[in-house]
């Protein structure tokens, strides 16, 4: 970030106290009041500065100093350098209620525009509109001799992002004429060098010579950003500055609609969005200013997108093509919306220039403006684009999904068009795969932007391949990075590895027939399910060697969070079907997860807690998915491995295996889950000699005994054996062997929660209403719910009153 030596420059500043400051300013006043502040007063101020802005909260200087700075600011006399700094200085300590300074008076437009910088800083309104009403008086009038306006508009162009309503409709009309003018009418000769005023420098004055182009040929057209010289006059440096300030400018004041000018448009019209054919102009009346500033901008643009297609000497002219293209095709966009006689001529420039560019990955982020304009107008121009969107959602992420800032614009894109993933058939949907390249490569930076976009790709059709595309995140980053090196190699090694034998990296998989359908379907470009092989086991291994790589351990740390919106998401319009047949892939995936330790927890956790909303969701799926459910929660080691799953799961079938929730429901079924839940408690709770006891969670085993204990009370004759099993709770939780793995608080936890049972299971026609309860439809059935631990403990607190106790 910063050298040693600005690092420490920065702490000392940090560190400088209050009366330090106060001396140290007292110096720097002692130096401005000199008969001429030289270079130890341009030291001090810079220090002074670097002082003031070096901290997040404001310094306090005295109000004679802040004084004296705008006094120094406003004096003809003082060096632009310490102008410059003084401006800096003040603009620092805004807002400030020491100010006095003002713009009205002042007629040299190098001081307007720090003058007015220090004024803009206040965040005051009233201030913005003042300045904004003298930058256009100043404007309207011829400036004096020596004076340039390219000093007034970035001052503009502040007032603008700040305040656009400050200017009024007259106001801008006249800014609209001055930039059209700017736009089109620059000077066609380059600048005049400034003499040196050196004994050699010649007396005689050169013809200036013409602009030429970003390919060294002489320009014949007007002068534009793309315009080379040696040197520039004022009007140029205008016309550069308009440009940088229209689409701002077109997008406040280009699209009003008026309705002294347009009496019969509907109110409430939305023109920035629907485009209104303005009335042909009757003959002989002049073009509105923006009417004029509209045919300067898109003519001006028109020349940008043919400028373009030249061979530029320097590689920083092609760059300021490219950048000069995007803003162009921008520009032309906001002026077809805001009158759409102009679209018909668009679209045939800019099918062109997308036929030319298209094949050139170094102009892939001027694709993104030319499909939004098609976006926009292809309706209204009678055109079919199919095929540029289906380039830009194919091609571009499949190649570029490792540019940073395509990535993020690219995704930006999608966000602002979020809605025209709503058609399932549509191209832009049948995409998403593609779309989680630029997440998998760029997580960190766009996970935001996916948080947005996401529930836009979600929907009945597309839940189950984007739930294994986000359980696969890690492995697709792996996946391209394979893909990358794999594409760098030389042809012969590519050719190189034998298909009979198993390949021994990651490189030479990518080629062999064994692992190529599983990357194609990983790296695919649309969506495919039906396409799906039937494992990706293999893959995941296969590139287990990744799993250590920033960028893989990256992307892995955002899935959990993209899983969390999934299910939110999910729920809201998942039916019966879809939900059932996200449990059994939930559990299926459990076992199939790419091997970072820490990714598999996290994604474990946040299963575990949306399979228990899913259940909740829909409590059928616990009798219709009982198979499935048998098995994983038969099984020991998915305790140990997948705590999270497992105990949500047990928790699941504890509270919906029940009548009340499915009248499916048969003791047959309380009975076969009890028992497989029994056996699993068993196994982890029986103490063998010479035989560790297996370790898990104690909330585990507190919810495997509520569980049996739930299901012994829907299944009276099943109590004595679950009341045999939580007395002997106590020998357990005493036991050396499990003492020595287990806190004191947690094996106390476990015994209060056994004994409670135990004495619930006392009373069954209370423990049946306790524990089956009603389906919770009113808020009192859902606080009963609720309130379990402690009804739990009133009954333990009947049963095995305490010492001279009362029960109340």
């Amino acid at each position: 970030m910063f050298t040693a030596a600005a690092e420490s420059f920065l702490r000392q500043a940090r560190e400088i106290q209050e009366e330090e400051l106060r001396r140290f300013t007292a110096r720097v006043s002692a130096l401005l009041q000199g008969p001429e502040a030289g270079p130890d007063a341009v030291d001090g101020l810079q220090r002074l500065h670097l002082t003031v802005a070096a901290t997040k909260y404001p310094r306090k200087l005295d109000g004679k100093f802040v004084e004296q700075l705008q006094t120094v600011l406003c004096s003809p006399k003082s060096p632009e350098q310490i102008q410059v700094l003084c401006a800096a200085i003040l603009r620092e300590m805004s807002p400030c209620n020491d100010l006095v300074l003002s713009c009205d008076e002042i007629q040299d437009t190098k001081l307007f525009s720090l003058v007015s910088s220090v004024l803009l800083a206040q965040g005051n309104k009233g201030e913005v509109a003042a300045v904004g009403q003298r930058v256009v008086q100043v404007l309207e009038r011829r400036l004096p001799e020596g004076q340039s306006a390219r000093f007034l508009l970035p001052v503009l162009a502040n007032v603008i992002s700040l305040s656009p309503e400050s200017l009024t409709e007259e106001q801008t009309n006249v800014v609209s004429k001055k930039l059209a003018d700017w736009l089109r009418y620059a000077s066609i000769q380059q600048g005049m060098a400034q003499p040196s005023g050196g004994f050699f420098s010649s007396p005689r004055t050169k013809q200036p010579a013409p602009i030429t182009e970003v390919d060294g040929a002489v320009a014949t057209d007007f002068f534009t950003v793309l315009s080379v010289a040696q040197h520039y006059t004022q009007d140029q440096w205008l016309n550069v500055q308009t440009f940088s300030m229209l689409r701002t400018w077109l997008l406040c004041y280009g699209g009003k609609e008026l309705d002294t000018l347009n009496p019969g448009a509907t109110a409430g019209g939305d023109s920035s969005v629907t485009p209104l054919v303005p009335a042909p102009a009757p003959p002989g009346r002049l073009p509105l200013p923006r009417e004029r500033l509209w045919d300067k901008a898109f003519e001006y643009c028109q020349r940008l997108v043919e400028q373009s297609t030249r061979r530029p000497l320097k590689k920083e002219d092609g760059d300021l093509q490219k950048a000069c293209l995007i803003e162009a095709v921008t520009i032309v966009d906001i002026i077809c919306k805001q009158d759409s006689s102009y679209v018909c001529r668009a679209v045939s420039f800019l099918k062109i220039l997308h036929s030319r560019i298209c094949g050139d990955a170094t102009y892939a982020r001027a694709l993104l403006p030319i499909a939004q304009f098609f976006l926009n107008h292809s309706k209204l121009a009678a055109v079919d684009s199919d095929a540029i969107y289906k380039h830009l959602f194919t091609d571009i992420p499949a190649q570029l999904f490792h540019n940073p800032s395509l990535a993020f614009e690219f995704v930006q894109f999608c966000k602002d068009n979020s809605q025209l993933f709503t058609d399932s058939s549509s191209i832009f949907r049948q995409s998403f795969p593609n779309l989680f390249k630029f997440l998998a490569w760029n997580s960190p930076a766009l996970i935001s932007e996916f948080v947005d976009l996401l529930p836009f790709l979600l929907d009945p059709g597309t839940t189950i391949e984007i739930f294994h595309l986000l359980l696969d995140l890690p492995c697709l980053t792996a996946a391209l990075d394979v893909q990358l090196r794999a594409a760098a190699l030389p042809a012969s090694e590519k050719a190189g590895a034998d298909p009979a034998g198993k390949p021994a990296t990651c490189l030479e998989a990518f080629h062999h027939p064994l692992y190529r359908s599983m990357f194609q379907y990983l790296l695919r470009t649309r969506s495919a399910p039906k396409d799906a092989p039937d494992s990706l086991v293999p893959l995941r291994q296969l590139l287990g060697s990744l799993a250590g790589s920033p960028r893989v351990v990256q992307c892995a740390e955002t899935v959990p969070v993209l899983l969390e919106l999934f299910f939110r998401v999910v729920a809201e319009f998942a039916d019966g079907s879809l939900i059932n047949q996200l449990v059994v892939l939930l559990l299926q995936r459990s076992d199939q997860l790419y091997e970072i330790p820490a990714f598999k927890e996290d994604v474990y956790r946040v299963l575990g807690s949306n399979l228990a909303m899913l259940c909740g969701l829909r409590p059928a799926l616990v009798v219709e998915l009982s198979t499935e459910i048998l098995e994983f929660s038969g099984a020991v080691s998915n305790i140990q491995s997948k705590e999270a799953i497992f105990t949500h799961l047990a928790w699941a079938v504890g509270e919906f295996l029940s009548v009340s929730h499915d009248k499916r429901c048969t003791v047959e079924q309380i009975t076969r889950f009890f028992e497989t839940l029994e056996a699993v408690l068993f196994e982890i709770t029986q103490l063998r000699p010479q035989a560790s006891t297996p370790s898990c969670a104690p909330r585990a085993i507190s919810v495997l005994m509520a569980t049996l204990t739930k299901l012994a009370a829907r299944s009276q004759d099943l109590i004595p054996r679950v009341s045999m099993f939580l007395s002997k709770m106590r020998t357990f939780v005493q036991s050396p062997a499990v003492t020595s793995v287990y806190c004191e608080e947690d094996l106390e936890e476990i015994l209060i929660r056994a004994t409670e049972l135990m004495n619930l299971l006392k009373m069954p026609s209370v423990a049946q209403f306790v524990f089956t309860p009603p389906v919770a439809s009113t808020q009192f059935q859902k606080e009963v719910n609720d309130s379990l631990p402690l009804a739990l403990r009133m009954v333990t607190q009947l049963l095995e009153p305490a010492a001279g106790s009362m029960p109340v």
